[in-house]
């Protein structure tokens, strides 16, 4: 099913996030933000799901507090 939706790259995404590439892949890896794979293996997200997230509308689950897209990916402390 087709929704329209623009496809992101990891690159993108962290951009976004203001986090280091490897940490949107790990939160991928660890469920924490949905991705689909391209027939090439690469991941790709939802720009819906991504401005979601950074709006507030939806939270990245982390197993020890929320992550903050501001603090830089450091967890909740914001090291």
């Amino acid at each position: 099913m087709d929704t329209g939706d623009r496809l992101l790259t990891p690159g993108e995404v962290a951009a976004l996030f203001r986090v280091d590439p490897k940490t949107e892949t790990r939160w991928a890896a660890a469920g924490r933000i949905s991705s689909i794979r391209t027939p090439g293996g690469h991941r790709r997200f939802r720009e819906s799901e991504v401005r979601a997230l950074l709006e507030g509308e939806a939270e990245l689950d982390e197993p020890h507090g929320s992550v903050d897209p501001n603090n830089n990916g450091h967890g909740p402390e914001g090291r």
